[in-house]
C-alpha cells in the first residue's frame, strides 16, 4: 500500500533529541524552543515566533492575543479541517463561514467582503493543501474595515503569494507540525507575527499568564500552551532541510500534474499564476464524466495497493455547525475531492503507479 503521507526523520533530528535526553531539557525549557522560534520565524521572513503545543493552540493563542472573544464574528472558509472553526469557539467568538473561489479553492475574497458585519472583528484565511489564498483583495477588506487576518498555514509551509512567503502576509500567520505536515515536530504550532507586543502577550499567555517578575502571579486566564524542548529539537532538526523537502514536493506536483495532464474527468491540483504551491497533498477532483464517483475512485485505488483520503467535510455541514447554510463551491469540492500519496520520499515509480491506477478505474469502467 502506498500511504498518503509518511514521517522522514533525518540524523540531526535524532541528535537534537539526544542532546535534550542527556542534558534532561526535555519540557518547555531548553535551547531549542527558543532555537527553533527564531529559526522558524526567519524563515517565514517575520522577526517573532511563538511556539506552542499544536496547530489548533496556534489560532486559539492569536485570537487570544488579538483579545477576540465574545461577541465578536470571525470569517472563516467552510472548506477547512475542522480546528480552524474551532478555535474561534474556544475564544468565545462566532465563525462566519463564506464559501471558496472554485479555481483555487482557498476562501473566496468576494465572500469575505460581503460577509463583514459591525461585529467582525478578525478572518481567518486557510492556505489549503498547500495552496496560498488570493491574499491582496482581503487584505484590503481587512484595512477599509479594521480587521484583524490569521494565516492559517498549517498545510503550506514555504508556499508562497507574489514571491513572499504565507504566514508574512496578515496580522499573524499559524502553522502545524503535526506528523504528517511538510515539516513535524510529532504534535505542535507557531505563530509568527511581526508586531512585537503581539508576540510577547501570546508567549505570556501560553504559559499561563504567569507574571514574569511573580512567580504564581497570574494577572489574566493564560492557557499551557507550550512545546516541549524535545518537539522543538525535532522541528529543528526538519527546518535545516525544509528546502530539500520543499523541492521534493514541488517535484511530485510536477510529476503528477505532467501524468494526469490528458487525464478525462479529472481536475488537477490548481497553481495560480501568482502562487506557488507546496502541494502538502496533491489534490484531485474526480467529475461526473470520469464515470465514477468519488468514492468508488478511493475504494477502486485502495483494491488497487493506493491510500488516499477525501477532502475535508465543508465546516458548516457539521452537526455543530450545521444552520441550513448552502455554500456550493464547497460543497461541490468536497464531494468531488480526493488527495492522493504525497510524501517528500514518494518516487517517480510510484506517482506513475498511482497514476495509472487511477485512469486504470475510468478506463475498466469504459471498457
Amino acid at each position: 500500500m502506498i500511504p498518503v503521507a509518511e514521517v522522514q526523520i533525518g540524523e540531526k533530528e535524532k541528535e537534537y533529541v539526544n542532546d535534550c535526553l542527556a542534558t534532561g531539557w526535555v519540557s518547555s525549557l531548553g535551547k531549542y524552543v527558543t532555537a527553533f522560534e527564531e529559526a522558524f520565524a526567519a524563515f517565514c521572513d517575520r522577526p517573532y515566533g511563538v511556539a506552542t503545543s499544536s496547530g489548533t493552540t496556534a489560532l486559539h493563542l492569536a485570537l487570544a492575543g488579538l483579545n477576540i472573544g465574545p461577541g465578536a464574528e470571525v470569517i472563516v472558509p467552510s472548506l477547512t479541517f475542522v480546528a480552524t472553526a474551532n478555535a474561534v469557539v474556544y475564544a468565545g467568538a462566532r465563525p462566519v463561514f463564506v464559501d471558496c473561489d472554485p479555481l483555487t479553492w482557498t476562501i473566496d475574497p468576494t465572500a469575505v467582503a460581503a460577509a463583514v458585519t459591525p461585529r467582525t472583528q478578525a478572518v481567518i484565511v486557510v492556505h489549503l493543501y498547500g495552496h496560498p489564498a488570493d491574499m491582496d483583495p482581503i487584505l484590503a477588506v481587512a484595512r477599509e474595515h479594521n480587521l484583524a487576518v490569521i494565516e492559517d498555514a498549517a498545510e503550506a509551509h514555504g508556499a508562497r503569494y507574489k514571491g513572499k512567503r504565507v504566514g508574512s502576509l496578515g496580522t499573524v500567520g499559524c502553522f502545524s507540525f503535526y506528523g504528517n505536515k511538510i515539516i513535524t515536530t510529532g504534535e505542535g504550532g507557531m505563530v509568527v507575527t511581526a508586531d512585537r507586543t503581539l508576540a510577547q502577550r501570546m508567549a505570556w499567555l501560553r504559559d499561563h499568564a504567569m507574571s514574569k517578575d511573580r512567580r504564581y502571579w497570574h494577572q489574566e486566564v493564560g492557557y499551557n500552551y507550550r512545546m516541549t524542548n524535545v518537539q522543538a529539537a525535532i522541528g529543528l532538526g526538519q527546518l535545516e532541510r525544509i528546502e530539500e523537502i520543499l523541492a521534493q514536493k514541488r517535484r511530485i506536483g510536477a510529476r503528477y500534474r505532467e501524468r494526469l495532464a490528458d487525464a478525462s474527468g479529472i481536475t488537477a491540483a490548481p497553481e495560480a499564476p501568482w502562487a506557488q504551491n507546496v502541494y502538502w497533498m496533491y489534490s484531485v477532483l474526480i467529475h461526473d464524466e470520469f464515470g465514477l464517483s468519488r468514492d468508488q475512485v478511493m475504494a477502486g485505488l485502495r483494491r488497487g495497493g493506493v491510500d488516499s483520503r477525501n477532502f475535508f467535510w465543508p465546516v458548516h455541514a457539521l452537526p455543530p455547525y450545521e444552520s441550513g447554510l448552502r455554500l456550493p463551491v464547497s460543497e461541490d469540492l468536497a464531494a468531488r475531492g480526493i488527495n492522493l500519496p504525497s510524501s517528500p520520499s514518494l518516487t517517480n515509480d510510484q506517482i506513475d503507479f498511482t497514476c495509472d491506477t487511477l485512469t486504470g478505474l475510468r478506463d475498466a469502467y469504459a471498457g
